[in-house]
């Protein structure tokens, strides 16, 4: 459920959308054949934008609102606008110029684009500059649950948060909450953070009880092993409301046409491109060195738990353990040539394939040998959730550092982790921003590719 909290201020919004729509409407003057002295049509189109926008919530942006998330609703909100421009012409103007339109919308929408990040990046620099426009925030639970968001709350004074205080619950719970609700309230504190797994359900009812009464916005900091949804979603079953735990964006059908339209697109391109001439040299390098096949074919699980054939170029001497232990650290079994394509992830490159047989995708979480995922979705809390979409080449776990050897529980659950916010939040551009991300830091060198 979205909290409707830590918003820049009051006057932003209705200033930016001002702004918005005068951009809209100068344009519109003079870059289209509309009859713009006649009052229907700007009232009109900027209706539609209005409508547009509340729709896709095109100013709910906060202070912890990602760049990414504001541009993949720009690029929606671009989109419907234009579309909504070109129907208008169609049946209400012979005079307007479909290639006029487009750029109208194209240039309307970069303009308010460039005043929106400019928004953005002015409060993020007010805050850090003149510690304005700032909430006051406390932190309830013990040192090893907070500490996370306590780093983040102290390193990042942009986002406009002030640390006031830490209750740690460690003993007498009851008296440090009696504490904190009147620290609360003689320091007009804004947000409560409170560790779920410190407290009990009467105690969370109590601070529910406690913020709702005092119209104070209320967190839950979960633990590592307690990766939640970001959202329930609400649904009625004739009049009965439903909680559905996960919103699973691709799950929609057109988003999955939009990211499987990509993923043809992309795959053809490094095949035909890379791959077409890349083979036969990798396979003379391959074969020259070691005996055995090109290509190392192994199952993984992907989308629903369904296994298939996951293709990469070997890079390593045949052995009975490839499809039982990962690759570690200077492992024996890779060859020269294998820790060459390991580390620039050439490996990878057959996985194109598999994306185009629609086993795959370019992004998504990344699949594991079969032995390895019976033995995570044992001990891994949440690790079955990754099945939901298709794998990917790459990740945003990957780029985050948690790609490779699983060498502690922590590289695992912040895999999962990440693959669940991934599932969650996914857009185009998200998927974009990971391929160049990946790039980069193939070229910069992983410390983890070997």
């Amino acid at each position: 459920m979205k909290t409707k909290t830590g918003r820049y201020s009051g006057y932003i919004r209705p200033f930016s959308f001002a702004i918005d729509l005068l951009i809209i409407n100068v344009l519109l003057w003079y870059m289209t054949d509309f009859p713009v002295k006649t009052p229907f049509y700007p009232v009109l189109i900027s209706l539609s934008w209005f409508i547009i926008a509340a729709s896709l919530g095109f100013y709910e942006v906060y202070r912890y609102t990602k760049v990414i998330s504001i541009l993949n609703c720009a690029l929606k909100q671009g989109i419907l606008f234009t579309l909504f421009c070109l129907a208008l012409a169609f049946y209400k103007s012979d005079n307007s110029s479909f290639q006029s339109i487009g750029f109208y919308t194209s240039v309307s929408l970069f303009l308010i684009l460039i005043v929106k990040l400019s928004i953005y990046y002015f409060l993020r620099k007010y805050r850090l500059l003149y510690g304005g426009n700032f909430r006051k925030v406390i932190l309830m639970g013990n040192a090893k649950s907070t500490e996370p968001l306590q780093h983040f709350f102290t390193e990042n004074p942009d986002y406009g948060y002030k640390l006031e205080r830490i209750f740690e619950l460690e003993k007498n719970k009851s008296k440090t909450l009696k504490e904190s609700f009147e620290y609360v309230l003689e320091h007009q504190i804004d947000e409560l953070y409170c560790s779920m797994s410190d407290l009990n359900q009467n105690q969370i009812n109590e601070i529910v009880f406690f913020a709702d009464n005092n119209l104070k916005t209320l967190k839950f900091i979960p633990s590592e092993k307690q990766i939640l949804s970001r959202n329930f979603t609400f649904e009625y079953y004739n009049y009965i409301p439903v909680i559905s735990l996960r919103n699973i964006l691709l799950d929609d059908t057109l988003n999955k046409v939009i990211k499987r339209v990509f993923d043809i697109v992309f795959s053809l391109i490094i095949i035909a491109g890379v791959l077409s001439w890349l083979t036969p040299i990798m396979a003379l390098f391959i074969k020259l060195e070691s005996k055995g096949p090109l290509f190392f074919i192994q199952k993984r699980n992907g989308l629903n738990y369904k296994e298939f054939f996951c293709y990469k170029f070997r890079s390593m001497e045949l052995n009975e353990e490839a499809h039982l232990n990962q690759v570690s650290k200077n492992d024996i079994r890779v060859t020269r040539v294998g820790r060459f394509i390991r580390k620039t992830s050439i490996d990878e490159l057959p996985q194109f394939f598999n994306v185009l047989l629609g086993e795959m995708s370019v992004v998504g979480p990344r699949p594991h040998m079969v032995s390895h995922t019976q033995m995570y979705a044992l001990t891994v809390d949440k690790f079955m959730v990754r099945h939901f979409i298709k794998p990917g080449i790459t990740g945003l776990a990957q780029t985050k550092g948690f790609r490779g050897e699983v060498e502690t529980d922590k590289d695992i659950i912040n895999r999962v982790k990440y693959d669940i916010f991934y599932m969650e939040n996914w857009s185009i551009l998200l998927d974009i921003k990971i391929i160049f991300l990946t790039i980069y830091n193939t070229i910069r060198g992983d410390k983890k590719a070997y």
